[in-house]
């Protein structure tokens, strides 16, 4: 029996809107994912934990707030940190272009902006975790 992708879905910081996350969480879900939802306004460091404890392959963070240059690297450090080099780490949210390149740099296998189809989010995972 294959092992499910477990996936973390977390949303970093004091935003305090998570529809976005809640439909992408189930479309994963019925992809036939694992998922764990962390809620809202979560630290980096809640989320590394989870993400340890949860024993995840995927960590998929959401933000609108515009705080994402600061904390999705800081949680991509927490989680290499914590020796989980083999976790894939993918972020969505309303992250303008110029953006993408640093948070991509910084650790982030991919970056996901309005207007992408959860059934792409879906593919990249499976193309993706190791």
């Amino acid at each position: 029996m294959e092992k499910r992708v477990r996936v973390l879905v977390a949303k970093p910081g004091l935003d305090g809107h998570d529809r976005g996350a809640k439909v992408v969480a189930r479309a994963l879900r019925d992809a036939g994912f694992e998922v764990i939802y962390t809620g809202l306004r979560q630290t980096p460091e809640q989320i590394a934990e989870a993400a340890l404890q949860e024993d995840v392959n995927v960590i998929a963070m959401s933000i609108l707030s515009g705080a994402h240059p600061h904390l999705f690297p800081k949680v991509v450090n927490l989680v290499k940190e914590k020796g989980m080099d083999d976790v894939l780490i993918i972020g969505g949210g309303v992250i303008p272009d110029s953006d993408i390149p640093a948070l991509k740099a910084a650790g982030l296998a991919e970056v996901f902006t309005p207007g992408t189809t959860t059934s792409a989010i879906v593919e990249f995972i499976k193309a993706n975790v190791k």
